[in-house]
């Protein structure tokens, strides 16, 4: 039944919270609260009821635009044909972009696509009071991983443990725990199963083992050198042979071009001290994030990007994309809630058995936007662009 609030405590229902009723509950006492309108916010089509686990305090929705790029020509290892991207913005020329980057990319040839790695961590830390106990902890470890694998794998009905990683700073010893984890992005599954793992270490080993679940080299959400060298979630590379002759016609820049100015871009990068050399891969995945139900948080590190261009001796130009740390699902999370598991069957990519089908279209939506981007500014219309479609108009 319904509880009684104050004024000042958003009204819940401790028997059924996911509710129209309830809903409106809160956007009328946010109304009297603060005198803001949320008419729109209250005009939403899914049912309250399949929200729990992905929202509280549920008052309505935030409506953000969907525009569609494509077709884009695929010939990856998963994801092969003609797909239709969905892009969830509200920057004016971004979808545009990216659709010319995928006709570029489609008179081509298409693009190929492959997921190289795949690892999901937890990274808890064991402390003792010095160097000596700490790296004969690690070797117990060692010699205990199959018992260690065993424990961990039993919390999970698909995540898997590769290996353990040992990073080791005074009496401190830092534990990388490695699984794949199916077609869940898996945070809190390989959560779940590290502190199991955990727990069994601190009752097995001689002496106990004091620890803490993160010691934060996980860099869950968070960018982070070892995440491009080691990868978190996905690594996949997307590449491309760009003809000289449809990139002049089409953009209006020639390879050549595109080469040399992609050396002063990676210089300007090093001495910012930029986390990647892309262009703006953040963007584009953004983008497919919010459309298809991903934790849009973890743009963080599903961000940084890796390009490499080769001018050929035939006058055409060799581009690739390396995601180092592509953290997605098809499965779990917000991809089963209505409008976000929608577009992931938009690109044939929703439930279990799809999740390296969708790094791959990832990683060459990225490659479609950094050739349309740098051939904007080589061609003097990126700004002009912005001005036609984009929120300066």
């Amino acid at each position: 039944m319904y509880m009684s609030t104050t004024t000042t405590r958003i009204p819940r229902d401790t028997e059924d919270d996911y509710t129209p009723d309830m809903a409106a509950a809160r956007r009328e006492f946010l109304r009297e609260q603060t005198g803001a309108s949320l008419n729109h916010v209250g005009a939403f089509s899914i049912d309250p009821g399949v929200l729990p686990g992905n929202v509280e305090n549920f008052s309505g929705v935030a409506q953000v635009p969907l525009g569609v790029a494509g077709p884009l020509c695929m010939n990856g290892e998963h994801a092969q044909g003609d797909f239709f991207v969905p892009l969830a913005t509200t920057e004016g020329t971004l979808v545009a972009s990216y659709n010319r980057g995928m006709r570029l990319l489609n008179e081509c040839g298409g693009v190929k696509a492959t997921v190289v790695e795949d690892n999901m961590q937890r990274a808890p830390v064991f402390i003792f009071e010095d160097a000596l106990a700490a790296r004969e902890f690690g070797c117990w470890v060692e010699e205990h991983e199959h018992e260690i694998r065993a424990v961990a794998e039993a919390t999970t009905s698909s995540g898997k443990l590769t290996y353990i990683g040992q990073y080791q700073v005074g009496p401190l010893l830092y534990l990388r725990v490695n699984f794949t984890t199916g077609d869940a992005a898996g945070q809190n599954m390989t959560a779940k199963a590290t502190l199991a793992a955990c727990e069994w270490m601190t009752a097995n080993y001689p002496g106990g083992a004091e620890y803490r679940l993160t010691g934060a080299i996980d860099t869950d959400k968070k960018h982070s050198h070892i995440n491009m060298l080691l990868t978190r979630g996905k690594r996949v590379v997307a590449e491309a042979v760009i003809k000289n002759d449809v990139l002049e016609r089409l953009m209006g820049v020639d390879t050549a071009s595109v080469y040399d100015y992609r050396q002063i871009h990676m210089l300007g990068g090093f001495l910012a001290g930029t986390a990647s050399n892309s262009a703006h891969a953040a963007n584009g995945l953004t983008a497919i994030f919010i459309a298809t139900g991903q934790d849009v948080a973890n743009i963080a590190e599903s961000q940084a990007a890796i390009t490499y261009g080769r001018l050929l001796d035939n006058g055409d130009y060799y581009w690739s994309i390396t995601l180092t740390s592509l953290v997605v699902g098809t499965f779990g999370g917000g991809t089963g809630l209505p409008t976000q598991r929608e577009c992931l069957e938009l690109l044939g990519c929703y439930g279990k058995g799809k999740v390296r089908k969708l790094a791959e279209i990832c990683a060459a939506t990225v490659l479609a936007g950094e050739i349309s981007l740098t051939s904007a500014v080589l061609a003097g219309n990126w700004v002009n662009s912005h001005e036609r479609l984009g929120r300066n108009r």
